[in-house]
Parts: structure tokens; C-alpha cells; sequence
């Protein structure tokens, strides 16, 4: 009973605040809804035990907070009715109508992952395209989601500890991007806050224990420097607003445990903004604060004359006070400011008539590159990757020769620059020029630099596979693997085939060609290609590696194989002897006994896909298909006769093998000693180990390891990426 009482007044309180931006028949329509999901979901418990309907009175009051329209705040209260409940789109159509239940269907469809996809990344690469795509349609869907997974994560310490951690990490890397991108400020701080809050308490309550230790000084600080700038400004800008602020936990974290900065190197966890009426004031203004304190070098930033792509637009200049303590100042007019705090809601909320607009639609740009993007991908992951690289907070703005602003995420390259500008410029670049100087082609631009990109006119020119190791954008590598599979095609079709052959027949995976061609049709459409030769494509090019597939092809074998009914074995004697030669755990397909030995050039190990060169002398000498001493088609080899089949045979995992991986890691005094305690706890034997210092004081370490074949290789370097400071690992060839 008292759950029902809690349950109306929360709603009481939220139609009492609708009541003030809604017309009467949009209230019945809000009491309607209200009603409607109260009867469905009143068998219905939270992992709290509270109501369920909690919830969505709770998104909807979320939704409501941010100015959103009628629609969305009752899309809000019945967007889990459809699909945790009885009730079909049909129903919600006829009471409705189309806006709605459009609407509903849109956020319903984010919560429904395909049952045949099994892998968490995957299954999250597909919430999140399904995500862009109901941007696309309608914004005010994702406004709801985003509102739906802050209420979730302000109640995430009643759910499982790993399922907590795992829709935290959710949170910080795809919804707060996504709610950045939007311009939601104040929601995309409270969703980092909470975020972090569970994947690093210690971390978090450091942060928060000095913040409140320090509480009254901050105050008093704030309030002191609040008032010395008003009593300046309001000489000049009678009207100013003057606001102050601490920065957010999240803002601190980042840099405290991303950037190994102290706690008083941050200099912006002091925050004031001057809100005036024009764009002309923001500029008084900005000289007024340069002459009351002193500029910090490098610390200014234009977003007025340079917005950010989620239409951000402000002056940032951080400055020292009498006291020695630096603090920021943004300055910014009152429609900057509305759009600032709530973004793409500001449409809704202050009724800024940009529907339809260039403005509107400049906002929503991104959303359309990121699906264009997402189109040409080889991977389904690829766009989680992309959500995290591209969408992060931290951007530089560059310049054309024309004066054009091109933005990019921190740490792009002049490569990046030239795809950003078009794919053509890209694929045809041979060099680049910044602020008139040539520059290496991995030189990372910085903010206010011009960049002049150097091309080459030659037919024919096209960009270097080393490439897509430098690039930083998900754009830019789309941009190049496309250049080479469009170029190679009639190849790359032709060596998927001979892959994925090869890799069944070495599983001893025996199916018909039926059973075979009803596997590839199933594969096509879970890696989201449109033919099977885009498929095979994609998989002799590299976009889909092997290794994705072998999971499900053994279990559609074992599926396959339980429901034939059991045949008699039949022992089929060949007529003829095949000649094999065997060694080091190695069969070489044709050749009588002699010595085989593994290249040292690659160092494959069991689980890569091999080939024998037959040696003048030495036997037959085994190297990686992908070793760069193999041709890539051996028919145009010198001595094609000398390439001979090789797989590897039954038995291998009772030998041991050495694999050498390269380890990029961030300094810190404590790495090598992380590295070694994962080693121990997987009990891998350390063959030898060197060092090598890089650029910007990072280095790299060297590490030859016994392992018994790719697969354990993998299980390691995936548990050594998660190491603190490791930036990038990869497998060394001599």
C-alpha cells in the first residue's frame, strides 16, 4: 500500500510540474500513459524491490527536467511496456496514435540484441548502431535512453557486482560520448561521476575527500573571485550573470589518473562563467579578466568564433589570481549558455525554432558520418571503436590554406586531416606541409595549426598499408582498408575462398555442400555483408580474421553432426600412398621424410596459417602466410615449385613453442612489475626480455615467451592490455 502512495505522489509531483509547459489535453494524454503502464507493470519488481513503474516515472521526470516535449515524457513512462509486458505496438497505436508508439518502437528496438549473437562486444556493437540509426530518425529517442540509463545508473549499486561494473564501463564509453556529443552537459558529467564512481571507488573517494576537505576554501575562494569580476564587468556589461563552479569528479579523475598529474596541477578545478547578452560583451569581457589576472600561456580557447561540433560555443581562458591559484573563466551569451547546459534539448526546452535549419541539421552531422562509416566497416565492432576514439571530449580545431576549421580527435595526424578533407585528398597524399613546413607523415596536428596536404598527380597512387596504424579516426581507417579492397577485389575474393577451406579442412571440419553453403549465408549476414564475395572479401583482405568465425562454424559442426542419425564407419583405403614428411609438430603435404624446421624470420606457433618453402640443402623451411619473405600470390613467386602446402599436425599442444610480443607502455615505475605478475598467474615461462625507449618518454618492451599455440598467445596479450599503462601490443616478427 504504501508503495502505490510513494508511486502517485511521484507522479503527482512530476504532472504538477508538466502542468507548467503543457496544454490540457497533453496532460490527459500524460495521465493516460500513466495509468496505462501503472497496470502493466504492477506484477513488476525493480532489483531493488521497489515497483517497477518506479522507473519509468522516473525517466519520464528526467526527461521532462531537460524541457523535452509531451511526447517524449510519455514515451518515457511506457517505453518498457511493449517489451517487458503483453502489450503490442498495435495497442499503443490505437490509443496513441503514430507518434507515440513510433517512439516506443524505437527504444524498444534498442533493447533487443539478436539471439544468435552471443559475443558482449558484438551484442554492444549492435545496440549501439541500432542507437545511430534511431538518432537518425528521431532525436528525441536517444534523449529518452540517455535519461533511461541515468536513472539506471543512479540504482546500479542494486545489481550484481560484475554486472555493475559492466554497465558502468557501458556508460563511460559510449552513452556519455554520445550525451557529450549532444551538448547535455550536466547529464554527461552525472553520468561520468557515476560511472567512475563504480569502477574506481578508491579512486573516485580520493577525489571526493579532497574536494571536501578543501570544501569552505573552495567556497569562499569562488565567492571572493565571483565578486572581484562582477564589480569590473558590471562597469562595462551593467546585466552580467556571474556563475562559479568546481570541476567534476570525472573531469579531475582524468586528468589525476590518465595524465599522472597532482591534485593541485589541475588548473581548472576552479570554474567561473560570465554570461552577458552579445557576442561583442564576451570579447569586453575577456579583455577585462586579462587585465585583472594573469593569462596562463596556451590556456585560450575560441569556441565562439570556432564552435565544437556539438554546437558549443564559449571563450575559455584560464588565469592566476593575487592568491597563486589558477582558475578558469568562461564567458558566453545567454543562448550560448542554453545550448551549452542542454544541447540538442535546448530545441525543445527554449523553443529555438531550429527545426529544419542549417543550424539543426550541423548538429546532427555527425550522426549520418559515423553511419556512413559504420557502412563501409569490415567489423560490426569496428563502430564501438569508433564511438570511443572519435567521440571523446578531447578535440583540436585546424585550418585549410582556405581558412576552413577542420576538428579532430586529440592525437590525429596530417593523415587523418587529409581524409577528414575527403577520401580522394587521402589516398593520393604524399606528404604535408604545417604552418608552411614539412612535417613527417605521423605528425599529430595540434590546435590553430594550418595544414596544407601534398599530393601526388601519378595514376595509380593509393595509401600504404602502414597506414592504419598510424591514423587515430575509425574514419580514416574505413577510409583506407575501402581503397584497398576496392582495388584488389578479384584477390582478395579469391584468397577469402582458399582461407576459410583451409582452416575447415585443418579443424577437420567435414560438411556438405549444402550444409556448407547455408553456414556461409548465416556468416555473410552476422559480419553484415551484403554478398557472400563481400564476405569472402572481407576475409582475404583481413577485415574479418579467421580466428571470429572457427567459434561458430565448430558449433554449427557439432549441432550438425547431433542430429544425423548414426552411420556405420566405413574405412576408405587409398590407393595410392600420400607422401608426408613430419617434424616439429608440422606435416608438409607431398614430400618424402627430411628435416623441417620453423622459420626464424616470423616464428610461427600453432594456430597460424602456414607454408612450406623447400630449402637448397636445409629441408623444407616453415614460415607465417602472412611472413612478408612469402609472396602474396605464389604463382607469380620466381620458384613457384618451391612453395608446398604445410599444416600443422595433431599433437602440437603437448609442444611448446616461442612467440615474441612488443609491449608499448606508458611510463611508470611499476609496469615491468605488473607484466611480470600477470605472467605468473598464467605460469608462462619469460625467455628473454628487452627494453626500448620511444618518443614522449614512453617505451616499449620486448618479451619472448613459451607458449603452445595462438590461442594462449592471445588469452595473454588480452589480459596484458588490461594492465594499467599499456598502450599497445603486438606480435614481433625477427
Amino acid at each position: 500500500m504504501e508503495d502505490n502512495t510513494s508511486v502517485k505522489i511521484m507522479y503527482e509531483d512530476l504532472r504538477e510540474q508538466a502542468s507548467a509547459q503543457f496544454k490540457e489535453d497533453e496532460l490527459l494524454m500524460l495521465d493516460k500513459a500513466f495509468e496505462l503502464a501503472n497496470e502493466k507493470h504492477k506484477e513488476q519488481k525493480r532489483s531493488s524491490g521497489e515497483p517497477y513503474i518506479i522507473h519509468p516515472v522516473s525517466v519520464a521526470k528526467i526527461v521532462l527536467d531537460y524541457g523535452m516535449d509531451c511526447a517524449s515524457v510519455v514515451a518515457a513512462l511506457l517505453h518498457d511496456t511493449v517489451e517487458d509486458t503483453d502489450l503490442t505496438l498495435e495497442e499503443l497505436d490505437e490509443i496513441f496514435g503514430e507518434e507515440i508508439t513510433h517512439l516506443v518502437d524505437g527504444l524498444t528496438k534498442l533493447g533487443k540484441v539478436p539471439l544468435d549473437i552471443k559475443d558482449k562486444e558484438e551484442q554492444q556493437a549492435e545496440n549501439v548502431r541500432k542507437m545511430l540509426l534511431a538518432m537518425s530518425q528521431d532525436i528525441r529517442i536517444i534523449i529518452v535512453k540517455l535519461a533511461d540509463r541515468l536513472h539506471n545508473i543512479r540504482t546500479l549499486n542494486f545489481v550484481a557486482p560484475q554486472k555493475r561494473r559492466d554497465k558502468a564501463l557501458e556508460t563511460l564509453e559510449i552513452y556519455a560520448p554520445i550525451a557529450h556529443r549532444l551538448g547535455i552537459r550536466a547529464m554527461k558529467e552525472e553520468l561520468e561521476d557515476r560511472a567512475i564512481s563504480y569502477l574506481d571507488p578508491i579512486g573516485y573517494k580520493e577525489i571526493e575527500d579532497n574536494l571536501s576537505s578543501q570544501g569552505r576554501s573552495y567556497k569562499e575562494f569562488l565567492e571572493t573571485i565571483k565578486k572581484q569580476i562582477h564589480d569590473r564587468v558590471a562597469e562595462v556589461v551593467p546585466d552580467v550573470t556571474i556563475e562559479g563552479r568546481i570541476k567534476s569528479v570525472h573531469g579531475i579523475y582524468r586528468k589525476m589518473y590518465m595524465q599522472n598529474k597532482e591534485f593541485n596541477e589541475i588548473y581548472d578545478v576552479y570554474a567561473v562563467r560570465i554570461i552577458v547578452d552579445n557576442t561583442i560583451q564576451c570579447y569586453d569581457c575577456l579583455g577585462i579578466i586579462h587585465d585583472m589576472f594573469t593569462p596562463i600561456p596556451g590556456r585560450f580557447k575560441d569556441y565562439i568564433s570556432t564552435p565544437k561540433p556539438n554546437m558549443y560555443q564559449s571563450l575559455h581562458t584560464t588565469v592566476i589570481g593575487r592568491a597563486a591559484i589558477p582558475f578558469e573563466v568562461q564567458i558566453r551569451t545567454w543562448d550560448m549558455h542554453k545550448t551549452a547546459e542542454f544541447g540538442i534539448a535546448a530545441h525543445w526546452k527554449y523553443k529555438l525554432g531550429l527545426n529544419g535549419t542549417a543550424k539543426f541539421e550541423e548538429r546532427l552531422a555527425w550522426i549520418r558520418q559515423l553511419l556512413d562509416a559504420q557502412k563501409e566497416a569490415d567489423d560490426v565492432k569496428d563502430i564501438v571503436r569508433t564511438i570511443k576514439s572519435d567521440l571523446v571530449p578531447e578535440e583540436v580545431f585546424v585550418f585549410t590554406p582556405k581558412g576552413d576549421v577542420i576538428n579532430l580527435p586529440m592525437g590525429a595526424t596530417v593523415i587523418d586531416f587529409a581524409y577528414a578533407i575527403h577520401s580522394a585528398i587521402g589516398a593520393k597524399m604524399v606528404g604535408a606541409k604545417v604552418n608552411g613546413k614539412i612535417v613527417p607523415i605521423d605528425y599529430q596536428v595540434k590546435t590553430g595549426e594550418i595544414v596544407e596536404v601534398l599530393t601526388s598527380s601519378q595514376p595509380g597512387k593509393g595509401p600504404s598499408r602502414d597506414w592504419l596504424s598510424i591514423v587515430k579516426t575509425s574514419g580514416a581507417k574505413t577510409k583506407i582498408r575501402s581503397w584497398f579492397k576496392k582495388e584488389r577485389r578479384e584477390e582478395n575474393i579469391a584468397e577469402g575462398r582458399l582461407q576459410l577451406e583451409r582452416e575447415i579442412r585443418r579443424n577437420k571440419l567435414h560438411f556438405t555442400d549444402e550444409e556448407m553453403a547455408t553456414i556461409i549465408t548465416k556468416l555473410k549476414e552476422r559480419q553484415h555483408c551484403n554478398t557472400e564475395e563481400d564476405f569472402f572479401a572481407a576475409i582475404g583482405y583481413g577485415g574479418i580474421p579467421i580466428s571470429r568465425l572457427l567459434p561458430y562454424i565448430r558449433e554449427e559442426y557439432h549441432r550438425l553432426a547431433s542430429q544425423k542419425q548414426p552411420e556405420p564407419i566405413k574405412v576408405v583405403e587409398e590407393t595410392k600412398p600420400v607422401k608426408r614428411a613430419k617434424g616439429e609438430g608440422v606435416i608438409v603435404e607431398g614430400i618424402d621424410n627430411c628435416l623441417i624446421k620453423l622459420s626464424r624470420c616470423c616464428a610461427p606457433i600453432p594456430g597460424d596459417e602456414i607454408i612450406g618453402f623447400i630449402t637448397r640443402g636445409h629441408g623444407v623451411s616453415i614460415h607465417k602466410r602472412d611472413c612478408p619473405n612469402v609472396p602474396q600470390v605464389i604463382e607469380n613467386a620466381p620458384e613457384p615449385y618451391r612453395w608446398v602446402d604445410a599444416s600443422w599436425s595433431a599433437g602440437t599442444e603437448t609442444k611448446e613453442f616461442n612467440a615474441t610480443i612488443a609491449v608499448l607502455c606508458e611510463p611508470s615505475a611499476f609496469i615491468m612489475a605488473d607484466i611480470a605478475n600477470v605472467l605468473a598467474e598464467m605460469r608462462i615461462m619469460i625467455n628473454a626480455v628487452n627494453t626500448r625507449g620511444e618518443k614522449g618518454g614512453r617505451g616499449t618492451v620486448f618479451i619472448t615467451v613459451t607458449v603452445r599455440s595462438t590461442d594462449s598467445l592471445n588469452v595473454l596479450i588480452s589480459r596484458l592490455k588490461n594492465v594499467q599503462g599499456v598502450i599497445d601490443i603486438t606480435r614481433r616478427t625477427n
